[in-house]
């Protein structure tokens, strides 16, 4: 009886976990207010939800869910954002505006990682993507360190990208649908110029780009050369969360390497191919994987902590004494 009651004492009673609807009773206008703060951008500038997609992604592929790539670098360090895959993440200012606004109506409650995750949300949504459930009750982060910044670059073979996601416990099948996430990107010319003239140092360009999107990205990325100039990664339906990525790959108009490999390598042709035939089939796969990204790596409970501002660690008497950028 006395080992029994020492093994129970071991055993949690509660698991904290994520939850939908984790800020009904704390905070229960908190998703309308960052509905409406991403709406009213959105009306402005349909390419916010490219922009909330590449920040959700490259958030948790760091150190998990937990807004470490909204803070600030300080004289002493550099944080996520000063990593060189994540110059052109954009958006900050919209997460700005929504913890100002949660800030003032129930202070200290609502996370920033939680924030990032609900705006992406939203923005699917305000996109033409399904309007799923979010799942809720994320802590920020306490570390923010560029050095930590390792991310799948454009140029990789599908297994090579795949390591990646699989070391973050998602499947091939999620990353294809992932990537279906550049149904509204863009990329800059130097991230695929190499195709255009002189693939993998051949002289010659890639092959396996349709010729009529060589032309035209071509002029795209001549016209203004110290620029750096973007092309939409979709060029059909360029600001709508559709399936029109996967059937241009398809036709040999994958503008990224990686986009174009997932069409011609054989372990991902297939799921591209039943992708690009079943458009529903995709809105609610890409909305499932999206909210398995969400729930990678995140702190719950009474680990790291709610920060007043997204872009800096709270004062250390408002936090743990845990270690934090300098």
């Amino acid at each position: 009886m006395k080992l029994f009651f020492i093994l129970l004492l071991c055993i949690p009673l509660i698991t904290a976990d994520l939850q939908i609807g984790f800020y009904n009773s704390s905070c229960p206008q908190a998703e309308s207010i960052v509905l409406s703060v991403v709406k009213k951008h959105f009306a402005g500038d349909r390419s916010i939800t490219a922009a909330f997609l590449r920040m959700h992604f490259h958030d948790c592929f760091v150190k998990g869910c937990d807004a470490s790539i909204l803070i600030d670098s300080t004289k002493k360090k550099k944080s996520e954002k000063a990593a060189g895959p994540n110059l052109t993440v954009r958006g900050f200012n919209i997460i700005d505006e929504v913890k100002t606004s949660l800030e003032a109506s129930c202070p200290s409650t609502v996370s920033c990682a939680d924030i990032i995750t609900l705006a992406t949300r939203d923005a699917v949504a305000l996109a033409g993507g399904l309007n799923y459930s979010v799942q809720t009750g994320r802590r920020d982060g306490l570390i923010s360190n560029a050095a930590d910044v390792n991310l799948p670059g454009p140029s990789l073979s599908v297994n090579q990208a795949f390591q990646f996601f699989a070391a973050k416990g998602l499947t091939l099948d999620d990353m294809v649908v992932l990537l279906g996430g550049h149904t509204v990107g863009v990329a800059h010319c130097s991230f695929f110029r190499d195709r255009l003239d002189n693939f993998q140092g051949s002289g010659v360009p890639d092959s396996t780009m349709d010729p009529s999107l060589r032309a035209q990205l071509v002029k795209t990325c001549g016209s203004r050369p110290n620029n750096d100039p973007t092309a939409f990664l979709d060029q059909n339906t360029s600001f709508l969360v559709d399936n029109q990525y996967y059937k241009q790959i398809l036709g040999n108009k994958g503008v990224l390497q990686i986009d174009q490999e997932l069409a011609l390598d054989s372990s991902s042709s297939g799921i591209v191919a039943a992708l690009a035939s079943d458009g529903n089939g995709f809105m609610k796969k890409f909305a499932d994987a999206l909210v398995k990204l969400g729930r990678i790596e995140v702190l719950v409970g009474g680990a790291g902590e709610i920060r007043k501002n997204c872009r800096a660690f709270n004062a250390p008497s408002l936090t743990s004494s845990r270690k934090q950028l300098g």
